[in-house]
């Protein structure tokens, strides 16, 4: 099949804009003294106004889905111990009680002579929040990108294994990292396809290697 008809790539800039602002948001958290730093987005998932709270362990885990505290808590306390990034897949209250799915992509945090002293990533607000006249536009835009392109495909099915995700939060995933590195969709899922093939059976577990691979596969790029 040809390439997406100009009508639909439109489409597709608008549905991979991710909805609002608050879909993605960063933090920093360091081992020493477990100090968390986390923007506007991460606060605003978690119900806060910008600079309102300081952001703590404890807070962080009172706001985690009672299902999911105990996995998180397994999960922060693991990371600290074997100075490993902090990666999580589950649900946390806002403080209006609504249910916010998340995955927590994180990569390690360095001092400036390269020690490792925490971690760094992102928050991904997975939620099924899309507008009616987005999935619309969704549903009639991909069926001709995937056809044409099933490197995404592939990619897409990646991180649903890794991640737990179905499809369209997949897609959602994968077109942050693509905005975020302003690097084709189609290019980026590529890298990371290829690179699938570095993952290992380490000690370092699966979700933690699939993270520093999607966080840096757009260094990669120009390697090839």
């Amino acid at each position: 099949m040809g390439p997406v008809q100009p009508e639909n790539a439109l489409a597709l800039d608008r549905v991979i804009g991710l909805g609002t602002p608050q879909s993605v948001g960063s933090f920093r958290f360091w081992f020493a003294d477990q100090r968390w730093d986390w923007s506007d987005e991460v606060a605003a998932m978690h119900g806060y106004a910008p600079g309102t709270v300081t952001p703590t362990t404890e807070l962080l885990l009172t706001h985690k889905h009672p299902d999911d505290r105990a996995q998180v808590a397994s999960a922060l306390a693991k990371s600290i111990e074997e100075g490993e990034p902090f990666s999580s897949r589950h649900r946390i209250l806002d403080t209006l009680g609504r249910v916010h799915h998340v995955i927590v992509v994180a990569d390690h945090l360095f001092d400036h002579v390269g020690a490792v002293v925490g971690t760094s990533g992102y928050y991904i607000d997975v939620t099924e929040t899309l507008e009616e006249h987005r999935q619309e536009a969704l549903d009639d835009a991909l069926p001709e990108l995937w056809a044409s392109r099933a490197v995404i495909e592939q990619a897409k099915g990646a991180v649903m294994l890794v991640y737990g995700v179905n499809a369209e939060q997949a897609f959602r995933v994968l077109s942050w990292r693509s905005q975020e590195t302003n690097i084709k969709l189609r290019t980026l899922a590529s890298r990371l396809v290829a690179d699938l093939e570095s993952l290992t059976n380490s000690t370092v577990g699966l979700r933690t290697q699939f993270d520093h691979l999607l966080l840096t596969a757009h260094e990669r790029i120009d390697a090839g």
